[in-house]
């Protein structure tokens, strides 16, 4: 009898041991263990034997995770390495926090323009995850976020109504252009940062071969852009695919705006499958988790690339 309780002690032990051994695991965070603005370029940089990246769109739409959140962005970090494109915007008093809409309803307690609110004033409302549920989290400011970020992940800045100059500025007084890259629209946009800081790190819009032919004009450094191609695989994109990549660029296609929207899993994993096969060397979705777990074959185990992946 006493054999019999002393084993099922044993066991029960070593079962409570091995759960929180796993759940120690899924707390930690994969990390880019990027130090550099020559190792954010070498990250980016297109080889021919690179793994597919993950790009959390907003951070990743997840029940109870609400988007351009910090929560979200370890959320995602505990099941996959990614980076992460954010929406900066300004408050009534300047301050920039991260928003994707102009207004606070979609996402947040909180309603009306969020230019016409002091951040003070933002502190009391709290954000919505994807299907409207109120969280407990409350807005970030970019500066909260980039120094999260530090040593952990990349974080690429979309462009909304926050002028360049102060942008450049925010991530001078970081020191940040080591992990904060810069998604810009036009060649113009990207040599007005290349004129503040020549080390910068920026996510192009080539979609075309007209706006392939306006940045190859401009004479910018194609070693140091990551090119976003459209958010569809299509023929297309075959050209774009030889151009960009014998220049060492790496070609992202984001399935936030086009995929993402099917209904099931199974129609999604397919998608990004496609996005895989395709071409694209790194894929954006609101989904970063599943999209990881879709393309998980794609992700070499081996490369020089490996050297920028840890855990925390």
């Amino acid at each position: 009898m006493k054999k019999k309780f002393l084993n099922l002690f044993v066991l029960t032990a070593l079962l409570t041991i091995g759960n929180t051994i796993a759940s120690f695991a899924q707390d930690k965070l994969n990390t880019l263990k990027i130090k550099t603005t020559k190792d954010l370029h070498a990250y980016f940089q297109f080889t021919g034997n690179d793994p597919i990246l993950i790009a959390g769109h907003r951070g990743g739409m997840v029940k109870g995770f609400p988007e351009n959140s910090i929560a979200t962005f370890e959320n995602t970090l505990k099941h996959t390495p990614a980076f992460f494109e954010i929406d900066p915007r300004l408050t009534k008093d300047s301050v920039m926090v991260l928003m994707h809409d102009a207004t606070l309803d979609r996402t947040t307690t909180g309603t009306g323009k969020l230019s016409d609110y002091t951040y003070a004033e933002l502190k009391k409302f709290r954000l919505k995850d994807a299907e409207g549920n109120i969280t407990d989290f409350p807005i970030p400011t970019l500066s909260e976020v980039i120094e999260w970020a530090r040593g952990r992940t990349v974080l690429n800045l979309d462009h909304k109504d926050v002028p360049l100059a102060m942008t450049e500025a925010l991530i001078k007084k970081h020191k940040a252009d080591a992990f904060v890259m810069l998604t810009v629209h036009s060649a113009s946009e990207m040599q007005y940062y290349l004129s503040q800081n020549k080390n910068h790190t920026f996510s192009a819009f080539i979609r075309n071969m007209k706006e392939y032919d306006d940045y190859e004009k401009a004479g910018v450094p194609f070693t140091q852009m990551i090119a976003y191609i459209g958010p569809h695989v299509k023929p297309e994109n075959k050209e774009l695919y030889a151009l960009l990549n014998k220049k060492g660029t790496m070609c992202m296609i984001s399935a936030a705006s086009s995929y993402d929207k099917l209904k099931t899993a199974e129609e999604r994993k397919a998608a990004y499958i496609a996005i895989a096969k395709d071409g694209a060397s790194i894929l954006e979705s609101d989904y970063p988790i599943e999209a990881a777990e879709a393309v998980k074959e794609y992700v070499q185990k081996s490369g020089s690339k490996q050297r920028f992946f840890g855990k925390e």
